[in-house]
């Protein structure tokens, strides 16, 4: 018997309510659930492979009542009984925990906690530390120097301080607390009207809950005679909340060892509950608790080589071959799809080992390197089969690279990037940040072999010796990744299919829209940049007048002293520091009364349009195509809508005449029209399909114009009698709901009074009542899940939902009302632009990026598709786009475009 330098215990009956929740539509062939299975056995593996225990145990609650049903009768009274589905799961569950090597513990008469606290405490005294992985605050007044708490859906540490900032009392004091503000879940009474605020106060004035009853007649108020009356069931309420540290167990903290994992169990059971991808990673030595993600444990040294001469080339091709899947990266000179040069490529077939051909490597004292177009040449047979899978982080990329240098890359089965934002859309999918947080793995960094700001050099300047690692690592961790994030997706039907129909698909129509490109008429940008300048000094000039002195327009520092200061105009905001806000939404507030706000925010605009726009877009234009080419990231927006870079197209504004300007410059090539499609208040149809209100589908199925017809119910008078003032509130009214608009809000977006606008809203809300449930349906299912799902099954992970900071809570919940509409009208326009593609590449016969192609898709932007189409395609397309565009989903409501056609984007819009 080995003395433990650790122990490891696991609140199962807490991972296991958490998983069935979580993955509870997750059945086999034959309908069996294994949702909670799945979910709880992932969690014990990351545990392991983060932790790496030797000695450890698996608590669960047994079957049958407690001492503390003996104590009170109504403890737990209201929880539903376990549902069947997850019933069904205990005994598998249980098998495979006992199959994989690790102890697991049942004790009948007492709860799961309190085996945990037995343990605990035993460790505690033999000076052997302890870990509790749980998600129940109960726990924490098991902490001490050495317990400590991980929650591991969070990843998040809590020892004695951490106990003290999350709930405000010592671990010795949670007891009391718990005492004190009870708990509805376990309907333990407490004291009525008795949150943690009023705990911890009385708490840290009269010490522990004893302290408090011999106080019970200073506490004034309801709350003091709520504290008097309660003081038998105080007593109780302590009792029932107090974890039992001394259960008879047979086993103790040394005897808790991990065993080697029985692999013919495993087999069997992974094989009967469907598990594939577990199954697939049982060899023949079974295996040693990693991850279910990871395939195979990456080695301590990988072996990384660097391929300069023909046999070695022939040698990797034969792996690749033979491969089920190859990572493939590559790198280049720039960042610049149009622009980059092929430095060289990464290939990956299996953990562990991986290659680097170097093909641009031009520094002195370079070595040979093997001919760049027929190398090229060589590989074509393995780049280009859709037959041989290929995996990669930002493929996109890739793709563009190599089709620049005659390679078309095909058999793009996977994306980690992608894979990533399918599992979690927050976050950030870059692969240092993904190989940290699911293989735990620093990766080496560019700026650590090519330098930092001026003195970075290009990859065809590294030397080889630092170039091979960084790149092979490329391939082989892009590897890994896959092996840990994909049978997350794949264990979710929903996840997959929007992996596969929708993200994956499309990141080659993106990479064909980005080289497509647009033209822009740099000459009349170059005439807007004079005209907004000459407007510029016009408002400064302004400014100043009204200010009664010259100042910089651009300083806050000297707004806060002109405005607040000199001006007296009211202080709506503060910063950090207490000083008055000059932020833009105060500005615009400001604005709506006051002349010298209006001035510098119209300043403001303008000089950020001619920034980014007129100034910087003529150097934006690739010299060889006359274009410019946008970069869409597919893998950033939360709610699963595309954003740009260099240039932003998604934020070139259309309600003011300067940014109409600037979309006049986007033009059409010589001989051919642009096309703009949009959907016309998508959000709102999918607040009427989501919310199955009655009233919301009847104005849409009967074609009204539904701000108007919002206006009539709203203020109680015919559609036809609705004034422009009404029509132009209820357009407020519906579009701030969806975003989760207070009343305070709509009041200062309409100029009314707030208990006007709270009666806008309420009327809304009685002519609309689906609308209503919906938002209450939906934050709950926000509470329950922790995300929100959009129809297509994209999951909005909200992860402040239950945050104790109140500001960060309510913006939650308002994510959780809008995400599935905003993240339903992403899917939409992905599948539109699939199905688009889909129709230029059959009816045009090849890729719709070829240079003479009678129909470009060149611009997504926001709920807008802009197409480049030949004049003698132009009627064939505006005939398509309506079926293309409104079959893309079949919603209770009909989707409805409207097009338009022009020289040039304004026009067309």
């Amino acid at each position: 018997m080995t003395t433990p330098d650790r122990l490891i215990l696991v609140d199962g009956s807490s991972y296991l309510y958490r998983a069935f929740h979580v993955m509870k539509d997750l059945t086999n062939s034959a309908g069996m659930p294994t949702g909670a299975v799945y979910g709880v056995v992932n969690m014990l593996k990351k545990l392991l492979r983060d932790e790496q225990p030797r000695h450890m145990a698996v608590v669960f609650d047994a079957k049958g009542p407690t001492f503390r049903d003996e104590l009170y009768a109504e403890y737990k009274a209201h929880r539903p009984p376990m549902p069947d589905e997850l019933r069904a799961q205990i005994e598998p569950l249980h098998a495979i925990v006992r199959a994989l090597g690790l102890p697991l513990l049942c004790v009948e008469g007492v709860e799961a906690d309190d085996v945990i606290g037995t343990l605990a405490r035993r460790a505690d005294a033999a000076g052997i530390a302890c870990l509790i992985s749980t998600g129940d605050k109960d726990l924490a007044q098991l902490v001490s120097e050495r317990v400590t708490l991980i929650n591991t859906m969070t990843d998040t540490l809590l020892d004695r301080q951490g106990v003290v900032d999350k709930f405000g009392v010592p671990p010795e004091r949670i007891i009391d607390l718990l005492a004190l503000v009870g708990d509805a879940s376990d309907n333990v009474p407490g004291v009525p009207k008795v949150g943690p605020k009023t705990a911890v106060k009385w708490l840290a004035e009269y010490g522990s809950v004893d302290g408090i009853v011999e106080h019970a007649e200073e506490i004034k108020g309801k709350v003091g005679e709520n504290l008097r009356a309660s003081l038998e069931q105080l007593a109780l309420s302590r009792r029932l909340v107090t974890i039992h540290t001394e259960v008879a167990l047979e086993q103790g903290p040394h005897e808790l060892a991990i065993t080697a994992p029985d692999t013919e169990a495993l087999r069997d059971w992974f094989t009967r509950l469907e598990f594939r991808s577990w199954l697939a990673q049982l060899g023949e030595a079974g295996e040693t608790a990693p991850a279910p993600e990871d395939d195979v444990p990456a080695t301590a040294e990988p072996r990384y080589e660097t391929i300069l001469n023909a046999a070695d080339l022939d040698r990797w091709i034969e792996k690749m071959a033979r491969a089920e899947l190859i990572a493939v990266d590559s790198e280049t000179d720039s960042l610049d799809y149009m622009r980059a040069n092929l430095v060289g490529l990464s290939f990956a077939v299996e953990p562990g080992e991986a290659a680097y051909l170097p093909l641009g490597h031009d520094y002195a004292g370079a070595p040979a390197q093997l001919p760049l177009r027929e190398t090229l040449d060589r590989l074509r047979p393995i780049l280009e089969s859709a037959e041989r899978p290929k995996v990669g982080q930002n493929l996109k990329y890739d793709l563009s690279v190599l089709l620049h240098h005659g390679i078309e890359l095909r058999g793009i089965a996977y994306d980690t990037m992608l894979e990533s934002y399918v599992a979690d859309s927050t976050g950030r999918h870059d692969m240092d940040t993904l190989a940290e947080k699911y293989l735990q793995h620093k990766t080496i960094t560019y700026e650590e072999v090519a330098g930092k700001g001026v003195k970075q050099q290009t990859f065809n300047r590294i030397e080889l010796e630092r170039a091979t690692p960084y790149a092979a690592e490329d391939a082989e961790v892009t590897l890994r990744l896959h092996h840990a994030i994909w049978p997350r997706v794949a264990a979710e039907p929903r996840l997959r299919a929007l992996f596969e129909e929708i993200e994956r698909p499309l990141l080659e129509v993106i990479a064909r829209i980005e080289r497509n490109g647009v033209r822009v008429d740099a000459g009349m940008l170059a005439e807007q940049s004079m005209e907004i300048a000459t407007r510029l000094q016009s408002l400064e000039a302004e400014a100043h007048q009204v200010a009664g002195k010259a100042f910089n327009l651009s300083s806050p520092k000297q707004l806060q002293q002109i405005l607040f200061e000199e001006m007296g105009l009211p202080v709506l905001s503060k910063t950090p520091k207490g000083q008055p806000s000059t932020a833009e939404g105060v500005l615009q507030e400001l604005a709506l009364e006051y002349e010298l706000p209006r001035l510098i925010m119209e300043h403001r605009g303008l000089a950020k349009l001619k920034s980014t726009y007129t100034d910087k877009l003529p150097g934006q234009i690739n010299p060889v195509t006359g274009r410019v080419h946008t970069s869409y990231h597919q893998a950033v927006a939360a709610t699963g809508r595309l954003s740009s870079s260099d240039p932003n197209l998604q934020n070139i504004p259309v309600r003011t005449e300067a940014g109409r300007r600037i979309r006049q410059a986007f033009i059409a090539a010589d001989g051919s029209k642009l096309v703009a499609a949009d959907y016309s208040q998508i959000e709102l149809r999918i607040m009427a399909h989501l919310s199955d209100d009655a009233g919301l589908l009847r104005a849409f199925a009967a074609g009204l114009d539904i701000h108007a017809a919002t206006a009539a119910e709203v203020f109680n008078v015919a559609t036809e009698a609705v004034t422009k003032e009404q029509r132009r509130a209820a357009k407020a009214v519906n579009f701030g709901l969806i975003y989760g608009m207070s009343a305070f809000g709509l009041a200062k977006q309409l100029g009314v009074e707030r208990g006007t606008a709270q009666q806008y809203i309420e009327r809304y809300f009685e002519r609309y009542p689906g609308v209503a449930a919906y938002m209450e349906r939906t934050r709950e299912q926000a509470k329950s899940d922790g995300y929100v799902e959009t129809v297509f099954g994209r999951r909005l992970h909200l992860p402040e939902i239950h945050s104790r900071n109140g500001a960060r809570r309510q913006y939650a919940e308002r994510s959780a009302i809008n995400a599935p509409m905003q993240g339903t009208a992403a899917d939409i326009i992905k599948r539109a632009m699939l199905a688009v593609d889909r129709w230029i590449g059959e009816r045009f016969g090849g890729p719709c990026e070829a240079g003479d192609a009678a129909v470009r898709m060149i611009m997504q932007v926001h709920d807008e598709l802009v197409f480049e189409v030949r004049e003698e395609a132009l009627d064939e397309l505006l005939g398509a786009l309506p079926g293309l565009m409104e079959g893309a989903a079949e919603l209770k409501v009909p989707l409805v475009i409207e097009s338009g056609v022009g020289a040039n984007w304004d026009e067309a819009h």
